[in-house]
């Protein structure tokens, strides 16, 4: 991508609709002045002299107990550097935003503006009554150091500076999974530590609680190894001098016989001579951002057996901090810990070493395409879309909290604490993650039908920036190459196809190869060979033959055309699958507690109870494929014969009845009201005969497309969900259509599906 089109890109995404990534939404009812008398005066009074009694009650009766503040003063942004605190509030949002989707605590972002540490401990230690824990943020060496500590010491709730700490507990975890896969002791081992900031001060006061030894630590910063014989060691430094070798040992040689490397520095410092010469089995991180310090592949060239880590998502052991700070506040903020101390640092790293060896999940295994990530070399810590992190490492930190004493609020059914972990975030952000990272590890060619719209355009520059499909355009090849141009997009190598005006041997042998197959599927539909020929220049024909010849392997189109329009040509083209009575679609919203599947909400005006009974399995196949188990709800106005001859109850009964029969076994039930398919605890009082009792339905069958559409697009635009579909069901090959006006995102979601399915 352009910088240019880059900095467009991230300037409208931070833009469009509320300006900012995050905002407060109120969690109790405000519907009438009674409501409002409650929130405010006079009721509010109640709950003020409550905490006024007890302090402790503000954990009761306010937002205090899930509530961290991101605090920084802007002095070491990312890799912006010193750029001031009104400058880093869009990173401090985003921190806030991750604290929220993966570990379900609420953030306020506070920038302050001032360099003097005595005045941002004082700022800080005024807040304290405000939070129930405070996450330091971007702010330079040394003052960081000088920060955290008086804070800790000062403060009765957890702080923790993420930029010291949290790449020290990944990276800890992974160097112990390392160092027992080549079979060495972590007491003996030398390493070899490039920078000296922060982060690889932290790094390396934490590789010595679990056991490395200082005397075989050799750390180096822009001037050279940290040695006695220097003069100008600033902060923490000096807590790593090695006067073992020479002060103007290179780093090349400190290398020679190395058994591990930490980088923390800059982009491409080593090279492929300076790690030639380290021990058997070396143990290599590099952690610079975006560029590491030696790339993975010139690095697993040189040495093969070597274990390679990155800060990268796009090779293996990737070393995250969303790994970590999100789980360790909130087993610090459940236990009300009075600080996040070494023990409870210690805690997270075991417990992301231990869990990395514990067998993985198949959504992780369906993730990033692999039937069986196991511990190894290219597996040492876990994935960031592991489901289990938040249940693994938050119990962990809040056990350590405990075990030393600093738990003002100890957990005593532990597991009942790992349900209520679970129960705090649904699947609705993994299941996003899992689809186009799962998309990214066979990288398969999609062909986009509407190659003049913008909208495309720019979607299919996203999916091949990010490796989520390579993409293919048909339309007409000068309006396309102006767009490009004019909108300074990035799409190189990319195919341009104008079906009608084919410009070399190779598209006009194809556009005969496509017309006389064509032909042959529909001559007995009374199709000729001229009607062929014809048909076969129209994009929504030719883009399906594509696939249906080997030619490309996935179709996205429709963005312009009206879906029934779209949906007859991949009908004739591709054809259902074999036993497959009805081709149906779905429609994915996503809510708190999960994925919600709503069907037949695109394709069938008229079912018989078959039909629904058959386009259920097809959905319930395709849930499946993301790893969840199907809840299907047969829904319609009717619970259980409540209405015993309407029309759409009873078609939905019978249809029940044949699923039932079919798969006795499935979680499956009808006819109901869909309130009472979403509502597990209602449904089991009302009605605990049901497979549904106790279950809440995430796939919704409905007796026609009507009422479908209406419920996904009334959820959409009311509920303001997020929705993933039209996904198209039972064909032979990946086609998918738009709806017409598809955002960016909506359609990049689609080609992430479509390129799952051609896998």
């Amino acid at each position: 991508m352009s910088k240019k089109s880059l900095k467009e890109e991230a300037l409208a995404y931070h833009f469009e609709g509320r300006p900012g990534k995050i905002e407060v939404i109120p969690t109790k009812a405000t519907a009438n002045q009674r409501d409002l008398s409650l929130a405010y005066s006079p009721g509010v009074a109640d709950p003020c002299l409550a905490i006024h009694e007890d302090e402790n009650d503000a954990y009761k009766y306010t937002a205090k107990g899930n509530l961290v503040a991101v605090i920084s003063n802007g002095t070491a942004v990312l890799g912006l550097g010193d750029i001031g605190p009104l400058a880093s509030k869009p990173v401090m949002e985003g921190k806030g935003l991750l604290f929220k989707i993966y570990a379900d605590i609420d953030c306020f972002d506070l920038e302050l503006d001032t360099k003097d540490v005595d005045e941002f401990i004082r700022t800080v230690k005024i807040l304290e009554p405000t939070f129930g824990g405070v996450n330091l943020e971007d702010i330079s060496a040394p003052a960081c150091f000088e920060i955290e500590e008086r804070l800790k010491k000062e403060l009765n709730i957890p702080v923790m500076h993420d930029d010291q700490h949290g790449t020290a507990i990944i990276s800890g975890a992974a160097l112990l999974n390392a160092l027992e896969i080549v079979n060495k002791d972590i007491d003996k081992v030398k390493i070899v530590v490039n920078g000296a900031g922060a982060s690889a001060i932290s790094c390396t006061r934490i590789y010595v609680s679990l056991g490395a030894k200082k005397e075989n630590i050799f750390m180096y910063d822009s001037k050279g190894l940290i040695h006695g014989d220097r003069d100008n060691l600033n902060g923490k430094k000096p807590e790593f001098i090695n006067n073992t070798v020479p002060a103007n040992t290179t780093l090349k040689e400190i290398l020679n016989g190395a058994d591990v490397f930490i980088g923390l520095s800059r982009g491409n410092v080593l090279s492929a001579d300076m790690i030639q010469d380290m021990a058997k089995e070396p143990v290599i991180f590099a952690m610079a951002n975006p560029t590491p310090e030696i790339s993975y592949d010139l690095a697993k060239a040189t040495r093969p057996d070597c274990i390679m880590a990155t800060g990268r998502s796009d090779y293996p052991n990737q070393v995250n901090n969303v790994l970590g700070f999100p789980f360790i506040f909130r087993g610090a903020l459940d236990v009300r810990a009075s600080e996040i101390n070494e023990a409870m640092k210690i805690g997270a790293v075991y417990a992301l070493a231990e869990l990395a060896k514990k067998p993985v999940p198949d959504i992780v295994n369906m993730a990033y395409n692999n039937t069986n990530l196991k511990f190894g070399k290219d597996y040492i810590i876990p994935k960031p879309v592991d489901p289990r992190l938040i249940t693994t490492v938050a119990p962990a930190v809040a056990k350590a909290a405990m075990d030393t004493g600093i738990a003002k609020h100890p957990i005593k059914d532990w597991k009942a604490y790992k349900l209520e972990l679970a129960k705090r975030l649904g699947n609705d952000n993994t299941l996003s993650k899992i689809i186009e990272t799962k998309a990214k590890q066979d990288v398969k060619r999609v062909v986009f039908t509407d190659g003049e719209e913008l909208s495309v355009l720019k979607a299919a520059q996203i999916v091949l920036e990010e490796k989520i499909a390579l993409p293919i355009l048909l339309g007409n090849r000068a309006r396309i190459e102006q767009l490009i141009a004019e909108q300074d997009l990035i799409l190189p190598n990319v195919p341009i196809i104008n079906p009608k005006r084919p410009i070399n041997e190779v598209e006009k042998e194809n556009l005969n190869r496509y017309t006389q197959s064509l032909y042959k599927k529909r001559r007995r539909k009374g199709v000729t060979v001229k009607e062929a020929e014809h048909l076969i220049t129209s994009r929504r024909y030719y883009a399906p033959m594509m696939v249906e010849m080997g030619d490309a392997d996935a179709v996205i189109g429709g963005l312009s055309k009206r879906y029934p329009f779209m949906v007859k040509p991949a009908l004739q083209v591709v054809g259902a699958r074999p036993n497959v009575s009805k081709v149906a679609s779905m429609h994915i919203l996503t809510t708190k507690s999960g994925p919600l599947f709503l069907a037949d909400t695109t394709v069938n005006h008229h079912l018989n109870a078959d039909d629904i009974a058959n386009i259920a399995e097809l959905v319930a196949e395709k849930v499946r494929a993301f790893n969840i188990e199907p809840k299907i709800a047969f829904v319609t106005y009717s619970n259980f014969g409540s209405v015993p001859n309407g029309e759409s109850a009873v078609l939905m009964r019978k249809a029940t009845k044949i699923l039932q029969e079919k798969y006795p076994d499935w979680i499956v039930d009808g006819e109901m009201q869909a309130h009472l398919a979403l509502n597990k605890e209602g449904l089991e009082k009302l009605y605990p005969f049901s497979k549904l009792a106790g279950h809440q339905a995430n796939v919704l069958i409905f007796p026609n497309l009507s009422s479908a559409n209406i419920a996904y697009n009334l959820l959409k635009t009311a509920a303001e969900m997020d929705l993933i579909g039209p996904v198209l069901l039972g064909l032979n090959k990946s086609v998918h259509i738009l709806q017409m006006g598809a955002t960016v995102r909506q359609i990049v979601d689609m080609v992430g599906i479509a390129a799952i399915d051609a896998q």
